[in-house]
């Protein structure tokens, strides 16, 4: 157990290091899907290891070790208490960062919704006044797509029609449920990080293709992305439209510029079998825990 315990934590960050390159290679679509069933599956492999390290200590509880020394029987102990016990401090942090991720995400939708209350619900478009350019997909039933009036009059026709066309994919392929995973996994692993990140850029660039996509034509989309990003810019506002920094929008301006990237399913599956590597440890862990522990009970 004690190995397969350490290589699932150590093979879960494997998904991290390499998703700034899938990024680079993969069509956005594609990589974010990837990325978040990757990272998904390492972060639970690793807060499973956590638990199984943590559960070592089952011997030290009172109750117990009590039953068992009664019986002539030992619950297993395959680590030491000085690993195990800064796991289970791990786990703890872990499950608190997932409770944050989780509140925090409950109360910006519910912040979206109010924002759109009071505004007919027959329509999918609703335009604020204000002076402020924002653009957002409100998840729901129905989506909805908030822009402010201010955004709406900093670009012309196309650039518009890029910009709804981007929302509504958002929208249409629940970028939310997305990037709320990719949020939960780095949550229970920080070392997942870079991995959220990469997810979070990747999920404008899948809109991005789809909206150069629905207008026919790359240049208009790379020039709606600059035009929304430098409107934000002037008016200094707190939070950008496309919801991305200055350099990640020259990245994405950039990307427009060039041909469509592939779908490279081979580096889909060498992801995937990366996210699969921390789990089969962490199942072969489980098996080695229940083993010894039925072992010990039937002594």
């Amino acid at each position: 157990m004690r190995i397969d315990v350490y290589l699932s934590l150590l093979f879960a960050v494997a998904p991290a290091a390499v998703s700034p390159v899938a990024g680079r290679r993969l069509a956005p679509a594609y990589a974010a899907r990837t990325l978040v069933i990757a990272g998904t599956v390492a972060s639970a492999a690793s807060v499973w290891a956590l638990v199984l390290l943590g559960a070592t200590l089952l011997d030290d509880v009172p109750p117990i070790a009590a039953e068992a020394h009664s019986r002539g029987a030992s619950v297993p102990g395959p680590v030491p208490v000085t690993i195990a016990l800064p796991a289970v401090a791990v786990l703890v942090a872990a499950v608190w960062r997932v409770q944050r991720v989780l509140r925090t995400h409950a109360r910006t939708r519910r912040t979206l919704r109010r924002l759109s209350a009071a505004h007919p619900t027959d329509s999918e478009l609703v335009v604020a006044s204000s002076g402020t350019p924002q653009a957002f997909a409100l998840p729901g039933k129905p989506g909805r797509i908030l822009v402010t009036s201010a955004m709406l009059a900093g670009l012309d026709a196309r650039e518009r029609h890029v910009l709804l066309a981007h929302e509504r994919t958002h929208l249409r392929h629940r970028h939310d449920r997305l990037r709320l995973c990719a949020d939960l996994s780095a949550a229970a692993n920080p070392l997942l990080i870079p991995l959220r990140d990469t997810v979070a850029y990747l999920l404008e660039r899948w809109a991005d293709e789809t909206a150069a996509e629905d207008v026919a034509n790359r240049t208009t989309a790379a020039r709606a992305v600059a035009r929304a990003a430098l409107l934000s810019h002037r008016s200094r506002a707190a939070c950008t439209p496309l919801r991305f920094s200055h350099l990640a929008v020259t990245r994405r301006v950039a990307a427009l510029q060039d041909a469509p990237l592939p779908p490279a399913r081979l580096w889909v599956c060498a992801l995937l079998a990366l996210a699969a590597a921390p789990a089969l440890g962490a199942v072969d862990a489980t098996g080695d825990f229940f083993r010894l522990l039925g072992d010990s009970l039937h002594l």
